[in-house]
């Protein structure tokens, strides 16, 4: 019976885990509206955006898709918002654990799904052309775009809390203990041989610098898939002549699992990935504030030249 009173345990606290996250499925809704709007855009004016410079003046569609057109300036205007929206993530970041800004996690999340679309709907804009100072910034903004996703791949390989603030390794301890916990509960069997069974074989630190870290962390990645498999399989087969273990139980342990050998992972490369983490910010802030100067150098001249329709 207290067994049983485990598992339900177990089982109530990934309801509450998922409960408790809502961001994560809205900025995936968000991430996934900002690909869609700017891709049938350029899918419904395609003959435009492949036209010669000289032949798409004469077309039709001009008056819209040009940069000052009615649809080009709204794309503009649009990435010109959530490109200073992405500067907030800075400053929320700086004001701590203040609940009421909202998690620094969930800011990070909705800063990476705008800095990931954010190229689309600037290259909608611009026309799908790139010259001068446009050019540049849209450079600077691609490269920015590029480095935020391997920003985003260090940032979940160093482990956090839901609010987003970085785990001590006495938490990360804590966390690894309670997931063995829930783990061994769900499934009736004993801690001790949970903890075994979650062990992947230890290899020495990762060394040689920022690549062989990144190296490192993906290999972890294909490890921890190949040990998740393999720990599915085992705890699937029937005990004892017993039945089958349920298939909701077995998915709570599995993704319990999951959880606790990337902990142990992380745990392992936490002080390189750090570093490495520090280096990527040295190297991200400058390309973002080129990019900021150059759109609003672009914003600035193209309100001082009259190319608005707003005026």
């Amino acid at each position: 019976m207290h067994t049983a009173t485990l598992a339900k345990v177990a089982v109530a606290r990934g309801v509450q885990a998922k409960a408790a996250r809502p961001g994560l499925q809205l900025h995936r809704v968000l991430l996934v509206v900002l690909f869609v709007i700017p891709l049938v855009a350029t899918a419904l004016g395609i003959s435009y955006y492949l036209s010669p410079a000289a032949e798409r003046v004469r077309s039709d569609l001009h008056p819209w898709l040009k940069p000052s057109g009615v649809i080009g300036q709204s794309f503009g205007i649009a990435g010109l918002l959530l490109f200073l929206f992405m500067w907030l993530y800075p400053l929320r970041k700086a004001f701590g654990a203040r609940r009421a800004l909202g998690s620094v996690g969930a800011w990070m999340r909705f800063h990476t799904a705008v800095g990931l679309t954010l190229p689309l709907l600037i290259a909608v804009h611009a026309g799908w052309r790139f010259r001068g100072l446009i050019g540049l910034g849209y450079l600077a903004m691609l490269i920015v775009s590029l480095s935020g996703i391997v920003g985003r791949y260090l940032y979940t390989r160093i482990p956090r809390s839901r609010s987003g603030l970085e785990l001590s390794r006495e938490e990360i301890a804590g966390k690894r203990r309670s997931l063995v916990t829930d783990i061994a509960a769900s499934l009736d069997l004993d801690p001790a041989s949970v903890e075994r069974e979650l062990t992947v074989a230890a290899r020495p630190a990762a060394g040689g610098g920022a690549w062989a870290t990144l190296k490192r962390l993906v290999s972890n990645d294909f490890a921890r898939w190949r040990s998740i498999r393999r720990l599915r399989a085992r705890w699937s087969a029937p005990r004892g002549g017993g039945p089958r273990i349920d298939r909701s139980v077995l998915d709570r342990a599995v993704s319990l699992a999951r959880d606790e050998i990337r902990l142990s992972q992380q745990l392992e490369l936490l002080d390189a990935t750090q570093r490495v983490f520090r280096y990527w910010h040295v190297a991200h802030r400058p390309v973002s504030v080129t990019a900021l100067f150059a759109v609003l150098v672009h914003v600035a001249v193209a309100i001082a030249m009259g190319q608005t329709w707003l005026r």
